[in-house]
């Protein structure tokens, strides 16, 4: 009985194993295909298509304004908020502007909006495609003759890596505007002193370090919501167990990701 037991939990594990390497194979052929066709194949003539691309981005982009600035906003607000508190009983509450403006600029920005993202867009992503593919669509531009990478991935992987970071400057920007509406409304903060102490405390390397992130963020999220689906089978259900793994696993990679850079840019930087 034991033996049994144990043979099973070795085997399931082997299988979960197996499994994940798969995945992971069949993921990165898929972003090697998208770049490809993304990067590569344009310069041998191979067009891409921007109509399509300029529609994915207002829905990426565009149409993520209003949420991702909101969520900028309080974001700046509460850091704003916890670093006076600290602050404030050294009657360094000016030095809040520094915080709030290199945290949001070089972490909470980038990561922050694909996380929001990655919600939004990375399950949209993952929901289309998985119905195409339920309902054959995706078939069907195969017997034409035409490859879902280029036709389907590249639009969506291209507006994603354009948006992601525009949003995400767009986001440092009103981070530090709420930040800056604490110090002056809670702790009387002239305003060009505020603003003073955060050009003062940025430079250009803090903003490049946010927008590299969010580039690698962005073809996460893309290429995540592809593969899966692509992946999805067994209908309505599998469109759905698809959806919620493309956003797991995108916030899993996004945070894994962060850790990795700012380990990188913190030791070269």
């Amino acid at each position: 009985m034991k033996s049994n037991l144990l043979n099973n939990f070795f085997a399931t594990i082997g299988r979960k194993t197996l499994k994940g390497l798969w995945e992971i194979d069949q993921y990165t052929r898929l972003v090697g295909q998208t770049l490809y066709w993304m990067a590569a194949a344009p310069l041998k003539g191979h067009k891409i298509r921007f109509r399509s691309t300029i529609i994915q981005m207002v829905r990426f982009g565009v149409d993520s304004i209003p949420i991702v600035a909101t969520i900028a906003f309080f974001i700046g607000i509460i850091l704003g908020m916890q670093a006076a508190y600290q602050l404030k009983p050294f009657g360094a509450s000016i030095y809040m502007a520094d915080l709030v403006g290199v945290s949001v600029t070089r972490e909470l920005g980038p990561m922050l909006t694909a996380i929001v993202l990655a919600g939004r867009s990375g399950s949209a992503i993952a929901a289309e495609l998985g119905t195409m593919k339920v309902s054959e669509e995706i078939d069907a531009l195969r017997t034409m003759g035409l490859n879902p990478i280029p036709y389907l991935a590249v639009p969506r992987v291209l507006s994603m890596m354009i948006m992601l970071p525009s949003l995400t400057l767009i986001a440092d920007f009103v981070g530090i505007l709420g930040g800056l509406f604490v110090g002056i409304f809670s702790e009387h903060i002239d305003f060009w002193l505020y603003f003073n102490e955060t050009t003062r405390a940025l430079v250009l390397k803090d903003f490049l370090t946010g927008l590299i992130k969010s580039g690698v963020f962005a073809l996460l999220v893309a290429t995540i919501g592809c593969y899966q689906g692509f992946s999805v089978s067994g209908g309505a259900e599998g469109v759905g167990k698809r959806t919620t793994t493309s956003v797991v696993t995108s916030i899993f990679m996004i945070i894994a990701a962060n850790v990795l850079f700012t380990g990188l840019f913190y030791s070269t930087l």
